[in-house]
Formats: structure tokens, sequence, C-alpha cells
């Protein structure tokens, strides 16, 4: 199965890359996928990815093949293959 994973903003500053495509298994989760960051790109660790490395910080979402997803509430789902992940950052400020 592929996937297609887009990084933009600091992401994109941190891997060097607009896009990605990796080749993962049919049981890869996104779960997997935050892990698989973390460990590829350290320097995502604190700042897109918690500390753990295996859950995003809040102000992180997927947009997933055009729709925005928040990564909490499918981080045990799979994608599907050929999805387009982006990953975006939601900055606030009050």
């Amino acid at each position: 199965m592929k996937i297609t994973i887009e990084f933009t903003g600091i992401t994109k500053s941190i891997t060097q890359a607009s896009e990605i495509e990796f080749a993962v298994p049919q049981s890869f989760t996104y779960r997997d996928l935050v892990k698989m960051l973390a460990v590829k790109y350290p320097a995502m660790l604190g700042l897109i990815i918690d500390p753990d490395g295996e859950t995003f910080l809040s102000s992180n979402m997927f947009v997933i093949n055009g729709n925005l997803e928040f990564p909490a509430m499918m981080l045990d789902q799979s994608p599907s293959d050929g999805e387009h992940i982006s990953l975006m950052s939601v900055i606030t400020g009050g």
C-alpha cells in the first residue's frame, strides 16, 4: 500500500521536502505514521509531534484527500491505498 505525505510550513522546513511517498503495510495506522515521522524526523518532537512520539500536539491536523481530520479521533484507523495526507499546523493566538 502506498500513501503520500505532504509537508507544509515547519514540517516542510524540517523534512526539506514538499511530499514523500511511503510504502506501508495494510495494517499500518495513522498512529504508526506519527511514530514513523517521529523516528525519521526527530526535530518534529515537541513542535508537531508530542514528546511521547505517538501523537500530534493538539494544534496539528491531517488533511486527507482534501478533508480536514483531527488525528486524535482517528489514530488507530488505517489509511487507504493511494491516500494523500497533508500535515497542517493551526496557529492560534489571542
